[in-house]
């Protein structure tokens, strides 16, 4: 609907610049926002506002104008004008039903597939493999990953890109630690990759000789000696397993298969190095090998240096990023390379992507974008901690969240069985952690709060699961009866107005998220369609309603409430339950 009534008010703008009200060189920005007053109609535009001084003309008149020249069409039901000159439009009860109608018969709830379908390739996640994912991992992983099962939906072909580390220095360490191991010491050790590092890190600071062969290790990794590869993989091996282990528990859709890590460029580097000095880009600096663009420069006004390879011949983290776009756009034919990486970042992409294009690592129209996000907080407003004072390891964050939920469940009057207490408690205590990151604006910082994110009431995934399965409970009571699925949609009551009205946003909101990276607003149309629900369900009777006509009707909406809420939490990446 909201496309339609861009495509009148164009028309309309068309006609007015025919007719010199408007001059025809014009360049004009249709923009329609939802007004939170409902009393102001469905959309609004501030359009006659933007337009009128280039026009010359008074804003009020220049809305008059602008409504009078709208085609007759079926969309609008009415409009008028607001204030200083804003224009109002409500959309006619019957088009509101033919797109309910739509969605009711559709597998797809008549979302659109994207007219210009991309290949967007999607970096996410991208932990460190020498430790366990913490904490600090869970934006990046659920944020990109809500983001590639919208962009999947809306019709576009997602790559997704698990850029993991792998590779360097540390490494070194890691593998003189597992040569000093018997086999069965090391696979004992490896079980907690935490543990296994600091054990590493101890024995490389207080042992010289120790610290030497991780030294020659690094040299021989990365000369491709057989030996070092064989227990580098090995290691690699072993933390893949544990970030695969939980992104299945988060269900994030990452596999073994989308892990593209540092170390796949590693060839490609000397390249990228020629590449840049054949550009006259390059340039030498206390021995290190540099770019310096004019786009970026210091407190000083000097250019910042985008250091890609060190005095010892060592390459750094801006030499694989170019390596890795360079492959995203060539090989993998990306339209769109979209970064899900902590906002303090932003300067290392700005400045990546800048040189990309201007060494021509990427060429064409392609799109590079770097979606940051802030950081997990504790109570005490510092970067969430463990208990002891260390970062949190995922796993622990995860396990902690089912032990939680599965004592509130325990706490309530429940028939479920004690096996089916548990699977509740795993999907809501993991949807809690979830919801309460993806609900918030991707770029704030948030507060971690154990005890408002597993609460039933307000916007948290135990209210949307629960509203699920008060949607839900209404067909198991109706039992094998069914009803009408044919039947007219009636509107004649404010509360199946409002609900109708939210539930036709769904596609509009989708194209929202994907086209800003936001999942939040998701999970705020979501939270919305949950209460208008609940405001709906209390006003207007359902199975006892009388009126086999307004019966059909409400299921109808009830139907569709269910499963607009399962569509949309799938999307999010949360499981819905049938009972809880």
């Amino acid at each position: 609907m909201k496309e339609q009534l861009e495509q009148l008010l164009a028309e309309a703008i068309g006609q007015l610049k025919a007719q010199g009200t408007l001059p025809d060189d014009l360049p004009v920005n249709i923009k329609l926002d939802r007004p939170r007053d409902k009393s102001h109609g469905d959309f609004a535009t501030n359009l006659a506002l933007m337009l009128a001084k280039p026009a010359k003309s008074n804003p009020r008149q220049l809305a008059e104008a602008i409504i009078e020249a709208i085609p007759e069409n079926t969309l609008l039901a009415k409009t008028d004008i607001a204030g200083p000159g804003f224009i109002n439009f409500t959309i006619s009860q019957d088009q509101l039903k033919d797109q309910l109608s739509a969605m009711f018969s559709s597998d797809r709830l008549n979302v659109d597939v994207a007219d210009n379908s991309e290949t967007i390739v999607i970096d996410y996640s991208s932990p460190n493999l020498a430790k366990e994912m913490h904490v600090g991992h869970l934006r990046s992983a659920i944020i990109g990953d809500a983001v590639s099962r919208v962009s999947e939906f809306l019709g576009h072909k997602v790559i997704r890109q698990n850029h993991v580390g792998d590779w360097g220095t540390q490494f070194g360490m890691l593998l003189a630690y597992m040569e000093a191991l018997d086999n069965q010491s090391a696979e004992y050790e490896l079980s907690n990759l935490e543990t296994f590092y600091k054990a590493a890190k101890q024995r490389f600071d207080e042992s010289e000789e120790f610290a030497d062969r991780a030294r020659q290790l690094v040299v021989k990794l990365q000369s491709g000696d057989e030996y070092c590869l064989k227990l580098w993989n090995q290691f690699i091996d072993v933390s893949l397993s544990h970030c695969q282990d939980v992104y299945d528990r988060l269900g994030v859709k990452l596999t073994r298969d989308d892990v593209m890590a540092e170390s796949a460029y590693n060839d490609k580097l000397p390249g990228v190095i020629e590449h840049l000095r054949e550009k006259g880009l390059l340039k030498e600096d206390q021995g290190a090998q540099c770019v310096f663009l004019d786009e970026f420069k210091g407190k000083e006004d000097e250019p910042l240096p985008i250091i890609v390879q060190k005095k010892g011949g060592g390459y750094l983290y801006a030499t694989t990023d170019l390596a890795a776009i360079e492959y995203r756009q060539k090989v993998l034919g990306g339209d769109h390379l979209m970064y899900f990486v902590d906002a303090r970042q932003s300067l290392h992409f700005d400045q990546i992507f800048t040189l990309a294009r201007k060494a021509g690592f990427v060429e064409g129209d392609i799109k590079l974008d770097h979606y940051g996000f802030g950081t997990v907080m504790g109570k005490d407003g510092k970067p969430y901690k463990s208990r002891d004072g260390g970062v949190t390891k995922l796993a622990d964050l995860l396990d902690e969240a089912e032990r939680r939920a599965l004592e509130l469940l325990q706490q309530k009057t429940t028939d479920l069985t004690e096996d089916e207490q548990k699977r509740v408690a795993e999907v809501v205590g993991i949807s809690s952690v979830k919801y309460a990151d993806l609900s918030k604006n991707r770029t704030s910082d948030y507060i971690f709060d154990w005890d408002h994110m597993l609460t039933f009431e307000g916007n948290t995934a135990p209210y949307l699961l629960y509203a699920f399965t008060r949607v839900n409970s209404i067909f198991y009571r109706l039992g094998e009866t069914g009803f009408d699925e044919s039947a007219d949609f009636i509107l004649d009551d404010e509360r199946e107005l409002a609900l109708a009205n939210q539930l036709v946003r769904f596609n509009e909101v989708l194209v929202q998220v994907q086209n800003k990276a936001m999942p939040h607003f998701l999970c705020g149309y979501l939270f919305d369609l949950a209460g208008r629900f609940s405001s709906f369900y209390e006003a207007c009777p359902i199975l006892n309603q009388e009126d086999e006509a307004l019966r059909n009707s409400r299921l109808k909406l009830a139907r569709l409430t269910a499963n607009v809420l399962k569509q949309g939490l799938d999307l999010l990446g949360i499981p819905t339950l049938e009972k809880m």
